[in-house]
C-alpha cells in the first residue's frame, strides 16, 4: 500500500529520533516518481515550527519530500531544532508547487490586478529571492502588504516590489496535510 506524503514526512522523522535508518518501499516510491518540488510545513498548537523546500522541481518527488521534512524540522533558522518530545505535538504539512510561471506586468498596478489569492508568489531581485505559500494569503488577504512583506522577507525594502527588474513568478500547489 502506498503511503500518504505526510506518512512517510512522519515516518522520517521518527526513524530518526528513533536512530533507524528510513527505507520507503518500492510501490510509494514509484507513485511519487515523477521531478517535482515541495515545501514543508510543520506548525506546533497551531503555530509555524518549520518551513522548508524547493521552488524546482529538481528530483523525484519522495526525495524532496523526505530532504525537506529533516530541513524543515532542523535547518529552519527561524526555529531551534525540533525536540524528540515536541513529535507528537507537531502537524506536517506539505505543498507540491506546479512549475512557477513568470507575471508580465507593465507596472505595479498592472501586478495588483494579476495576483491573486489563489497563487503562492515568488519576488527575485538580483540574487535575492522570496516566496510565500498561497496558504500565506490566510494571514496576509490584501495584495499590496503580501508583496510588501514578501520583498521584505527577501532582504529588500517593502517597495522593491514595484521596482523595475523585480521579477515575479506564480504557481499554484496541492496540498496535504495531517489532520
Amino acid at each position: 500500500m502506498t503511503l500518504k506524503l505526510t506518512e512517510i514526512a512522519r515516518k522520517k522523522l521518527e526513524n530518526y529520533f528513533d536512530e533507524k535508518d528510513f527505507i520507503l518501499d518500492e510501490e510509494t516510491k514509484k507513485e511519487y516518481s515523477a521531478k517535482k518540488a515541495c515545501f514543508v510545513t510543520l506548525t506546533k498548537d497551531d503555530e509555524l515550527r518549520g518551513c522548508v523546500g524547493s521552488l524546482v522541481a529538481h528530483q523525484a518527488l519522495w526525495k524532496d519530500v523526505l530532504d525537506n521534512i529533516m530541513n524543515a524540522a532542523f535547518s529552519d533558522n527561524r526555529f531551534k531544532p525540533l525536540e524528540k518530545k515536541e513529535l507528537n505535538k507537531i502537524k506536517i504539512e506539505i505543498s507540491v508547487l506546479s512549475e512557477p510561471e513568470r507575471i508580465s506586468y507593465k507596472d505595479s498596478d498592472d501586478l495588483l490586478k494579476q495576483i491573486n489569492n489563489k497563487k503562492g508568489i515568488i519576488l527575485k531581485k538580483g540574487f535575492l529571492s522570496a516566496t510565500f505559500l498561497p496558504q500565506v494569503w490566510e494571514q496576509i488577504p490584501f495584495k499590496k502588504k503580501f508583496l510588501e512583506q514578501l520583498s521584505l522577507k527577501a532582504g529588500l525594502d517593502k517597495d522593491s516590489w514595484k521596482e523595475k527588474g523585480v521579477e515575479i513568478l506564480y504557481y499554484s500547489v496541492d496540498v496535504e496535510k495531517e489532520d
